[in-house]
């Protein structure tokens, strides 16, 4: 029982950084017209946070290793309040993108913290999977309830809402970590790599911005190859720098853990396709159906429910199919569902036909985000908890913004031109499309977990 309160406060954690991915999605219209935002500029309201967000994740978890778990915990907390009311106080787009830059940086931090925290809070089997499924489930509920709490709060109060609803949560969360949290002691003997620092935060960051803006700038322009090919570089030069260095950023034994191995590939995967569902479900119940704000954030209680169902059902699958079994389940039942999302998803359709759809891609989902980082912790020593967890998020945000890029482009597909009835029509069609690419590319993860299968005794199910 002594870790109940911590792991509900590390619950909150992950829930602050996944709900403000999508808490944003359905205020959108309303920022618009009440900040000033072009239609063109409006994206920056989400990839201002995307962007260094997945940048910083890798530097955020390894100074989680070397400074302290509980300091990052209430660093990354206190900086997401403070960006969270200015982005509230903001009128204009400049400040309010700004705001969502700082969000970033603080969820960056804040993320791999609360991650590691719960790793090496528990020990590794039964205890961890059971931390690990209360961890995900609030993760991967928050990415669900925020379009719900987006939604509420705007129809009632107005955007702004959606800003400062983060500023008590996060000052009950950093006051109650020097209450419930284990204190850091010294900070870890050790020099720091400040080259891969460097190296490797601004390369990610360039490429996270390069496929944030590939679809608005176009895969070929100035600003976007230059992006990427500094990116290349700078990625290029970080492991290099991580071959030969002393006390590398992200060592290069952790990638010869087969578990590690296996779990970064099928987040990736993860990342590439259930991560951005909730975005076109929210485009459909929006611009589709017609809803309002707090009528979408209403739908969400469907896909929130099986995915917190999904993480709940983990804990119980796991000892019995081991995590190879269980992925292989949640990647099996994501696709499913999806694709039935993709198969039922029309102009002329309604809430109640896309509940097969939603319940399978939920369980999925719910499945597939609990196991994923469980396999990847799995035989890392707790002195390095952190940067795997940052590398593990690193790689979902990455994949994420590469895929709802790549999606994106597909469903825009089939909207040039129509207006009016046709228009509505032919958003359907191009969801549908986006719905059915990423069901069929979510099936890799099945690929990718039996190509990285360990041999001999060191099996997946043995770590259950």
């Amino acid at each position: 029982m002594r870790f109940v309160i911590p792991l509900v406060l590390l619950g909150l954690g992950s829930s602050i950084t996944a709900l403000d991915f999508t808490v944003v999605y359905v205020a959108l219209p309303h920022i618009a017209r009440q900040a000033g935002f072009s239609p063109y500029a409006l994206q920056w309201v989400v990839s201002g946070y995307a962007v260094p967000f997945g940048g910083f994740l890798l530097l955020g978890g390894r100074l989680s290793d070397l400074v302290g778990r509980r300091r990052m915990f209430v660093a990354g907390m206190l900086l997401y309040g403070v960006a969270s009311l200015l982005g509230g106080l903001a009128s204009s787009p400049v400040p309010l993108v700004c705001a969502r830059a700082l969000q970033g940086v603080g969820g960056a931090v804040l993320m791999p913290a609360t991650l590691s925290l719960v790793v090496t809070m528990f020990e590794e089997g039964p205890a961890r999977n059971r931390a690990m499924t209360v961890w995900a489930a609030c993760g991967a509920a928050g990415l669900s309830l925020g379009a719900l709490l987006g939604g509420v709060l705007t129809g009632a109060f107005g955007w702004q809402a959606v800003f400062f609803v983060n500023v008590p949560l996060t000052a009950v969360g950093a006051a109650a970590a020097f209450a419930v949290l284990t204190p850091d002691g010294r900070r870890r003997a050790g020099g720091f790599d400040l080259p891969g620092a460097l190296t490797g935060t601004v390369g990610v960051t360039g490429l996270v911005f390069a496929v944030a803006q590939g679809p608005q700038w176009g895969w070929t322009s100035p600003g976007v190859l230059a992006s990427a090919v500094a990116a290349a570089g700078l990625l290029a030069a970080f492991l290099l720098i991580e071959a030969h260095g002393r006390d590398s950023l992200l060592p290069p034994r952790l990638l010869a853990n087969r578990h590690t191995a296996a779990g970064t590939g099928v987040i990736l995967v993860y990342g590439l396709t259930l991560q951005c569902v909730p975005y076109f479900l929210t485009l459909h119940f929006q611009e589709v159906l017609g809803y309002g704000a707090a009528e979408s954030g209403l739908a969400f209680l469907g896909p929130t429910l099986a995915i917190t169902a999904g993480n709940l059902a983990a804990e119980r699958l796991i000892p019995r199919l081991g995590l190879r079994g269980t992925l292989i389940l949640g990647v099996a039942l994501g696709a499913t569902g999806t694709a039935v999302l993709a198969w039922r998803l029309s102009a002329d359709g309604s809430y109640l036909g896309l509940l097969a759809g939603v319940v399978g891609f939920g369980l999925g989902a719910g499945l597939w985000f609990s196991t994923m980082f469980i396999l990847a912790s799995t035989g890392v020593a707790p002195r390095e908890q952190g940067v795997v967890s940052g590398l593990s998020s690193t790689v979902l945000q990455a994949g994420s913004a590469a895929g709802l890029a790549v999606l994106v482009a597909v469903a825009g597909r089939e909207t040039a031109g129509p207006a009016g009835e046709a228009l509505r029509a032919a958003t359907a069609g191009g969801l549908r499309s986006a719905l059915l690419v990423a069901a069929v590319v979510s099936v890799a993860g099945v690929v990718v977990t039996l190509a990285l299968r360990p041999a001999g005794r060191d099996r997946l199910a043995d770590h259950a």
